[in-house]
């Protein structure tokens, strides 16, 4: 289990009702029934991932965060997960919306594309970056939508959503020592994790 996986864990309420979009493997939902009591669920567009989740017994369906939120009602879940997926789907503002109104708190994490060294790359090589979490050539990278933690902030001050909580993280998922300051760790988290509700919540 990834050490990001268990800060989001660590977010969440034991016995809440969880909802993990792009669950890959289910790791997180397998860990939070384990050890938190939840009733944990998930969806994920990879099939290959869908069908070794229900291998093991996971509830997992086959569905992606741009289509399938919208199917749900209002309210179903305590906490909607995404984790490292944001900067993948077609309409960010749209799955954030979708988040927040299925359930009372949405947790998000991403890549940080402000990252120190994704702009010294660019600035010295005139080429999109590559580094251990932007590992894919541009013409066939997943990643549509790359944004930065103060793009982020941003679109949560747009929209209304409360900030709970926020981390910035490295690759590795350890705690960035730079939390309090979102000038810096723009530039030197690598990731960054948001714990956000709707306002008047």
């Amino acid at each position: 289990m990834r050490v990001d996986q268990r800060l989001i864990a660590e977010m969440i309420a034991p016995r809440a009702r969880v909802l993990d979009v792009g669950s890959g493997d289910g790791t997180l939902i397998d860990y939070l029934y384990r050890t938190r009591s939840c009733d944990a669920r998930g969806i994920e567009i990879d099939m290959q991932n869908v069908t070794q989740s229900v291998a093991h017994g996971l509830p997992v369906m086959h569905g992606d965060a741009d289509h399938d939120l919208a199917d749900y009602p209002d309210d179903t879940f305590d906490y909607v997960v995404l984790q490292r997926t944001l900067q993948a789907v077609e309409r960010p503002r749209e799955v954030l919306r979708q988040m927040l109104r299925i359930g009372r708190h949405a947790i998000v994490s991403f890549p940080n594309f402000g990252h120190w060294r994704l702009r010294l790359q660019l600035l010295t090589t005139g080429r999109m970056p590559m580094t251990p979490v932007w590992n894919t050539p541009w013409y066939s990278t997943p990643n549509i939508h790359p944004c930065t933690i103060r793009d982020f902030l941003l679109l949560c001050e747009e929209e209304g959503y409360v900030i709970q909580q926020w981390l910035a993280i490295d690759e590795d998922g350890a705690r960035a020592p730079w939390r309090r300051s979102i000038r810096l760790a723009n530039l030197f988290g690598e990731q960054a994790m948001f714990l956000l509700k709707r306002a008047g919540d």
